[in-house]
């Protein structure tokens, strides 16, 4: 069949790619948050951050109808089998995001009750660091997995390895301290201390 006398709507392309594309494209992730990542990883899917863009914000809170774990904070050993049971419970293909430092390594939790990285019990295959996270990290986390799928396809049967991509981070964090300024003026001005202090006396003074 010669392609060229084809009408202008109609496209073709291979079966396996339609299905890379509509996989890719609607990851359906299980948040487990448990501290501060779960507060960013709300805001990855708010309307400045916009996940909806990339098919991955439909937020199942049931195993069986999602295929991407987001583990968002630190997990205690009380807490690891119910993860790996909710593990188990999710459909294959499936993939696993280790959001911040407390999910990948116990971040400053290095206690006997804190989990020291979930990849001991679990395979992970996107590392995405920070304490917490911005938005964007989760989001480039995303789709670099999102990227695998579309190259790769589906992932072999039986015991997967994984993929153990780490994200790194896409911003410049600013000098600190940050200088205060008031009235347009620094702090550290002997002026501006002066005057400080003498309101503070003329308030101490009146009461």
């Amino acid at each position: 069949m010669d392609t060229q006398q084809l009408p202008d709507n109609v496209l073709t392309t291979q079966l396996k790619k339609v299905v890379n594309w509509a996989r890719r494209s609607s990851l359906w992730p299980l948040p487990f948050a448990t501290a501060c990542c779960g507060i960013e990883l709300m805001a990855t899917a708010s309307s400045r951050y916009d996940l909806a863009r990339f098919g991955a914000e439909a937020m199942r809170f049931s195993p069986r109808q999602s295929d991407l774990l987001i583990v968002a904070g630190r997990v205690t050993i009380k807490m690891m089998p119910v993860l790996q049971h909710i593990y188990q419970q999710m459909t294959e293909p499936k993939w696993v995001i280790s959001m911040g430092a407390c999910a990948s390594t116990g971040g400053v939790f290095d206690a006997y009750a804190t989990v020291q990285g979930i990849d001991q019990f679990m395979p992970v295959d996107v590392y995405v660091p920070g304490c917490p996270p911005r938005p964007e990290t989760l989001i480039e986390g995303i789709m670099a997995l999102q990227r695998i799928i579309d190259q790769e396809g589906l992932p072999p049967s039986g015991l997967r390895r994984p993929l153990k991509l780490a994200v790194e981070p896409s911003y410049t964090p600013a000098a600190q301290p940050v200088p205060l300024t008031v009235g347009g003026q620094s702090l550290r001005d002997s002026a501006v201390h002066g005057a400080l202090r003498n309101r503070v006396g003329d308030l101490t003074a009146s009461r």
